[in-house]
């Protein structure tokens, strides 16, 4: 059994949370407060949050199920990590910019992006079939860390121009390791950028483990760079969502960046491709099912009489008939041209590009060839 090095315990056991996190609603769905942040939530908006997070893990089941069947080539689920990213996409403002790995399908959401157009970078149909200027949410990227070089040099882009927004930067706790990240850090801190960065952590960077990524909390390594960090406990929306909204804040006026540890847990594997029984512990899962974002917002909202049974049913089935849409516009997806792998790469023609498409045009020819 492994050992937790910030916390001294074995990784995910301990049922209370680390004393530094920041908690505004507890896993039993009580409401605690903080000296340093809050938020400020009528019914409709908790009820709304609630909504996002059901609907987001619905598309998520959705999507794992696609893929199951052979519909999708892979699925990075956010299963354990929604109100991480409801919390943090709805601090947004609308000119905000974001910056996913692969794995914000709520923040996906929160920016009104079409979830068929995410499935469909999945399926292999599209370039990540949105437009990032529409939704102020960049295209998804694989290679771990880069984008947070991309989101520094956007943040940095908004400071020159003299505008008045921020941008946010997703990734995981083994992305913390990569040296993009830590480049992004110090470019960010040195220019004072408007930028938060947001870590996930979910504890596992597919099969290692957090404690050998770092000696000591995450949120911590800001320190070295001279900006703050924070920990919020990351299946708590109103922390995500008070947290993240002071950091925005706080860059738009001029503070510079923020890091954000949202401590989470990823429930499902890393990707479709990975088996967590491999490298986890049942006992792990078990005590973090325990901690449920979901849960704990529907149990706040029943213990203070603001929805009642009929209102977690519509969401139900709002939730299932937006998902069974989704599923049935994703297998309607046409496949693409075979040529179409080479569009929208450079903004003007390029030579090589130009040779290795036409080979490959010549190439598929030859089989008409042989039909004849």
């Amino acid at each position: 059994m492994t050992i937790d090095a910030a916390h001294g315990a074995p990784p995910g056991t301990d049922a209370q949370p680390p004393p530094e996190l920041v908690q505004l609603l507890t896993p039993e769905g009580e409401r605690v407060e903080h000296p340093e942040y809050d938020v400020e939530l009528t019914a409709d908006e908790i009820k709304s949050l609630y909504r996002d997070l059901v609907i987001v893990r619905r598309l998520d089941q959705e999507a794992l199920a696609l893929t199951r069947q052979g519909e999708l080539g892979v699925w990075a689920s956010l299963l354990g990590q929604e109100a991480a990213q409801i919390g943090s996409g709805r601090a947004l403002r609308p000119n905000d910019m974001a910056f996913p790995s692969y794995r914000e399908h709520g923040v996906a959401w929160c920016r009104d992006v079409d979830p068929v157009s995410v499935l469909g970078l999945f399926r292999g149909v599209n370039h990540s079939g949105w437009n990032p200027r529409e939704h102020n949410f960049h295209l998804y990227t694989i290679v771990i860390g880069s984008q947070s070089l991309h989101a520094a040099g956007y943040a940095m882009g908004i400071q020159r121009d003299g505008g008045e927004d921020a941008a946010i930067v997703y990734f995981g706790d083994g992305a913390t390791s990569e040296g993009d990240v830590n480049e992004a850090f110090v470019w960010s801190a040195a220019q004072n950028a408007p930028i938060v960065f947001f870590c996930q952590n979910n504890q596992w960077a597919i099969s290692e483990p957090l404690e050998r990524q770092s000696r000591i909390p995450l949120y911590r390594r800001a320190e070295g760079f001279g900006f703050p960090g924070i920990r919020v406990d990351g299946n708590d929306v109103f922390a995500v969502l008070a947290v993240t909204r002071k950091a925005l804040d706080n860059a738009r006026s001029g503070q510079g960046p923020t890091l954000i540890e949202a401590f989470t847990y990823r429930m499902g594997a890393h990707t479709t491709t990975d088996d967590p029984t491999r490298y986890r512990l049942q006992a792990e899962l078990e005590a973090w099912k325990l901690k449920d974002p979901i849960e704990r917002v529907k149990a706040y909202l029943v213990k203070n009489q603001m929805a009642d049974k009929e209102f977690f049913e519509s969401i139900d089935d709002e939730a299932k008939k937006i998902g069974s849409d989704v599923r049935k516009r994703c297998l309607e997806l046409p496949d693409p041209e075979a040529t179409a792998i080479w569009e929208n790469v450079y903004a003007t023609d390029h030579s090589l590009l130009a040779g290795e498409r036409d080979q490959f045009t010549s190439y598929l020819g030859s089989f008409e060839e042989v039909t004849r």
